[in-house]
């Protein structure tokens, strides 16, 4: 299988999905291709968890985030538990819940300008000069990222901080910006069983206010793995609390409230219906307190196993390493040479492709270092950033000379 050069993980094909986004630009309307992604919740019935978004060539690594925005603490949970009144009179305040935390929802646009893909999801603003909490999923594979506050005003454009792709937490910045409003953050430590909820969030991407729905915290601590229907990848989330709120698709990265007006988690997953988009009293939220540790550490710049600080930088290829002789590959196409990293496909309008790479080419040495393999190509690009300038050198597929080109690198897909 290819792959891309740097990041974590394998390659992530194209059309890949994500949980519950809505795709296009309004109700039920996909732009790009896309496919359902489905969640299996221990022995339970199969969920899904919403409507799509976009992946595909995820070629670089490393990242840099280049901003004069001066960054503000991020909110640490509530001291206690939250007031609870309502838990024992059966009765939710949720207009006043909602004028509290309206203010400070975002919703999100993410375009992958080379799929020609659009998806939306929610965010929530922890900092008064625009620092936004949302989902990794809602900004995986994107290239230009949007935010509206409060359904309405001006869209700004988001950068992306960084991401954990493997607890599904993303911080953007947005452009711009100051003074905004904030949300209040509870104690995810402390939320009980039948505590009641408001869930607020862009569902199915429609115009205007948030959408809003209520019901309770249904369960702790559950435990789902999403599957990807196209590619069979899965993902592994844990600890995160269950509601009965109706979500939709587009509510990802928003915002669940208990009565207080506190964030008490992170809408993530829902169940099926008979609809892709239809509402689900079965969701998932990442607990806040989770979600704010991560995110902090992200402000921080400390990328990790799973963190990724800023975009990568993109080389635009898509590779394998050489293989054997007479192994058939691209109906027995024989490679010009033996070791490097063959190039399978080229991305138009990226670095690779303004170099004069195209597929059958074999990658031999980048930035000075010799590329025996795709590993190596990977290796050689860590470290790198969007804007850089490295050498690149390849053996053709037409003639088997060697060519070197020099390459600005520029900001990859979201990972």
């Amino acid at each position: 299988m290819s792959s891309p050069v740097g990041g974590e993980g394998g390659w992530v094909p194209p059309n890949a999905v994500e949980p519950i986004d809505a795709g296009g630009s309004g109700a039920g309307e996909n732009s790009g291709s896309r496919l359902p992604r489905w969640l299996a919740a221990g022995a339970a019935a199969v969920v899904v968890l919403g409507a799509v978004g976009f992946g595909g060539y995820e070629l670089g690594t490393g990242g840099h985030v280049s901003s004069s925005t001066v960054s503000q603490p991020i909110p640490t949970p509530a001291s206690g538990s939250a007031p609870s009144n309502s838990l024992s009179t059966g009765k939710l305040n949720v207009s006043s819940v909602v004028a509290k935390v309206d203010p400070a929802v975002v919703d999100i646009t993410a375009t992958d300008t080379y799929q020609n893909a659009v998806s939306a999801g929610t965010g929530m603003i922890l900092t008064a000069n625009g620092e936004v909490l949302t989902n990794n999923h809602v900004v995986a594979g994107a290239t230009t990222i949007t935010a509206q506050v409060d359904g309405s005003g001006p869209k700004y454009t988001a950068k992306v901080i960084g991401t954990d792709s493997s607890h599904d937490v993303a911080l953007l910045q947005l452009q711009g910006v100051s003074g905004l409003h904030t949300v209040a953050v509870g104690n995810s430590a402390t939320v009980k069983v039948g505590e009641p909820v408001v869930a607020i969030g862009n569902a199915l991407d429609l115009p205007g206010l948030p959408t809003v729905t209520d019901g309770i915290v249904s369960a702790l601590n559950r435990s789902i793995t999403a599957s990807d229907q196209l590619s069979g990848n899965s993902e592994n989330l844990s600890g995160l609390l269950q509601t009965d709120a109706p979500l939709s698709p587009g509510n990802s990265g928003g915002p669940l409230v208990n009565e207080a007006g506190q964030v008490i988690g992170m809408n993530t997953a829902a169940a099926t219906g008979s609809s892709a988009q239809s509402a689900s009293d079965i969701g998932f939220a990442i607990p806040i307190n989770e979600a704010l540790s991560i995110a902090s550490e992200i402000q921080k710049g400390q990328s990790g196993s799973s963190i990724q600080i800023g975009q990568p930088a993109f080389l635009g290829v898509d590779v394998e390493d050489v293989p054997p002789a007479q192994s058939g590959f691209f109906g027995g196409y024989t490679p010009p040479v033996s070791s490097g990293a063959l190039v399978v496909s080229v991305v138009p309008s990226t670095p690779a492709s303004s170099a004069g790479l195209v597929a059958g080419d074999v990658i031999t040495s980048f930035g000075g270092k010799a590329i025996s393999s795709v590993g190596a190509l990977r290796s050689a690009i860590a470290g790198d950033h969007p804007g850089q300038s490295a050498s690149i050198s390849w053996v053709g597929a037409a003639g088997g000379s060697t060519q070197t080109a020099t390459i600005t690198l520029s900001a990859g897909p979201t990972a």
